[in-house]
């Protein structure tokens, strides 16, 4: 399976962090963000990485190059302006080709084991939800958590948020088909509303990771998880 990085947006939360340096290379635990993710893919079996670039992209293109000194392969996919996430995509497509992808926003940090995270027959996306962080109270979906799918215990269907029950908050890491954008023009938009489209015809399933995750958007949490990482 190919993996989709997302590395393109601008950082505005980063600001001053990321007015010279693209927030996928903040470095956290002593290398860049980007690349905790690249050694846990590869560690997990995903040797093919598409990364869209836009702001300071050509940053990442010389730290990363081709992806050799870490074990994988790097293609990348330029973007003249941040099309958002699903823009974004769209415009891989012809990299990622016509089978399921992993997709990882490029702004997180989780020891979430990629192994062992595939795509079940019947359903088009697969989504990982966390606990709801502070700075997200409201979260984002649900999970049925009454009916386990096809015997997987801790595997449930996904839905828009609507229930304070069942709402976490979408981790950035997901399974993809890439027939979801077959009917969307190019352009700025984002992944959410078509994921949430699936949901609503029951189309998406999904699991909670009670591991470590950070979204690193501001400086603060930047700092917080560095400290972490390198204390431990």
């Amino acid at each position: 399976m190919k993996v989709m990085i997302l590395a393109a947006g601008l950082g505005t939360r980063m600001r001053p962090l990321t007015d010279k340096i693209p927030k996928p290379l903040l470095s956290v635990g002593g290398a860049p963000l980007i690349v905790h993710h690249l050694l846990r893919l590869q560690g997990a079996g995903f040797t093919e990485i598409i990364i869209n670039v836009s702001h300071l992209g050509e940053q990442i293109r010389y730290v990363l190059g081709s992806g050799e000194k870490y074990g994988v392969k790097i293609f990348y996919s330029q973007e003249e302006e941040p099309l958002e996430s699903g823009g974004g995509i769209l415009k891989a497509l012809p990299l990622l080709g016509s089978d399921p992808f992993l997709l990882v926003n490029g702004d997180i940090w989780c020891d979430f084991n990629f192994e062992n995270f595939f795509l079940l027959d019947n359903f088009r996306s697969r989504v990982l939800l966390v606990e709801n962080p502070e700075h997200h109270p409201s979260g984002d979906f649900y999970l049925d958590v009454g009916k386990p799918i096809q015997n997987q215990s801790d595997i449930f269907k996904v839905y828009s948020s609507g229930s304070a029950q069942y709402t976490y908050t979408f981790s950035g890491v997901s399974i993809l088909s890439p027939e979801m954008f077959e009917h969307q023009k190019p352009g700025i938009f984002s992944l959410v509303p078509l994921l949430r489209e699936q949901m609503n015809q029951g189309c998406v399933c999904g699991h909670l990771h009670t591991g470590d995750w950070v979204d690193v958007g501001t400086p603060e949490r930047l700092a917080d998880l560095n400290s972490r990482l390198l204390n431990n």
